[in-house]
């Protein structure tokens, strides 16, 4: 059983791999700290686009106080040669004498070759240290690593009486500005956020971090658009500068229409559609070949509703807010009373006066 104060320092790199989160490109935002006499002497976090991993800056931030110390390293240390040499190599060749991981990399490149390769130098290895922990938040990578798409988090905003909205009322408020504020928070950590083109076309939504300081960190936008009716006048085109969009149309997208997104600047991914629907699996698949890890589904009820039925979701987040709709409300296709099965709660939380549950798919 790991120690409270390898607990307490794996903690501290796990808060600090965060920052990095769909910052790092195709690789996971990795933190490591270098430990010696109880004091941290070195800090690193993968960097933005995905290189330098975390092991050699912490190691430069660190200098001679590596020798002897202990790394703290959220992922097991990489054991193959690409740009650089493997971070388990760079960890020896420093003079670390204890190296400790929070989960072990699916990689079939690594997969426990780090931690042997640190191991038949004379290292001491402690693995699995808060575990669940650094998996959550290592989930969009371990998603494409294992299943071979982006880690897909659900998001619904549900009224006290279980809607989501009001029909031809266009965007509803149902929380209030401290738990829009979360959603903002949420949306920075994912690579790309998705939505239908009935919401894209009845909210007018820009789906960007509303927050100034998170702005620059506005996820990658997907549209699902079968017919591409998105009107170039919306404000997500309007938006482009913020961040990238993608509409998701069916073959029979002409050419035209393709060249004029294109020329506003926004990409259009062409689907083979079954039963006049883009197939969700083959999308992700799709989404994950080009980098994308995690995917923040905010609506609407349908595009949540075959998200749900196609086992593609990974994490519910359900807000409830404390206002009703009432009469010509859209049902919630999930509500605390009836999230699905096979989901289990991890944690609730509140913002002002709206509450968020949180579960994950048990498996």
């Amino acid at each position: 059983m790991s120690s409270k104060i390898d607990q307490r320092y794996m903690a501290v790199a796990i808060r600090l791999a965060r920052q990095n989160m769909a910052r790092t490109g195709s690789n996971p935002s990795v933190a490591c700290l270098i430990v010696q006499n109880d004091k941290i002497v070195g800090r690193g976090i993968t960097a933005i686009g995905g290189r330098p991993h975390a092991e050699p800056l912490a190691l430069a931030d660190a200098g001679e106080r590596a020798k002897g110390a202990t790394a703290y390293v959220t992922l097991e240390p990489c054991a193959h040669h690409g740009a650089t040499p493997p971070c388990a190599q760079t960890l020896i060749d420093a003079g670390i004498a204890r190296v400790v991981t929070g989960w072990v990399d699916p990689d079939n490149r690594v997969d426990g070759k780090g931690h042997a390769m640190l191991r038949a130098a004379g290292i001491e290895v402690e693995a699995g240290v808060l575990a669940e922990m650094a998996r959550d938040d290592l989930g969009g990578y371990l998603a494409r690593k294992q299943k071979h798409r982006p880690f897909v988090s659900l998001k619904l905003a549900v009224s006290k009486d279980g809607f989501i909205g009001r029909d031809g009322d266009g965007q509803v408020f149902i929380t209030g500005p401290i738990a829009r504020a979360q959603v903002d928070m949420m949306r920075a950590v994912h690579d790309a956020i998705l939505v239908g083109s009935g919401t894209a076309t009845a909210d007018d939504p820009e789906l960007i971090c509303r927050l100034p300081s998170l702005r620059g960190r506005s996820p990658h936008r997907i549209v699902l658009d079968t017919h591409a009716s998105l009107a170039l006048d919306s404000r997500l085109v309007k938006s482009l500068k913020v961040a990238p969009l993608s509409l998701v149309c069916g073959p029979e997208t002409s050419e035209d229409t393709i060249l004029k997104f294109n020329h506003a600047g926004v990409a259009v991914i062409i689907e083979e559609l079954v039963d006049g629907r883009i197939p969700l699996p083959e999308l992700l698949e799709d989404l994950s070949e080009t980098g994308i890890s995690s995917l923040f589904v905010e609506g609407g009820a349908k595009v949540a509703t075959a998200f749900l039925q196609a086992g593609l979701v990974d994490e519910i987040n359900l807000f409830t807010g404390n206002m009703s709709i009432g009469t010509g409300g859209i049902a919630s296709p999930i509500t605390i009373d009836n999230v699905p099965a096979g989901f289990i709660p991890v944690r609730t939380e509140k913002f002002g006066e709206d509450v968020l549950n949180v579960y994950r798919h048990n498996q």
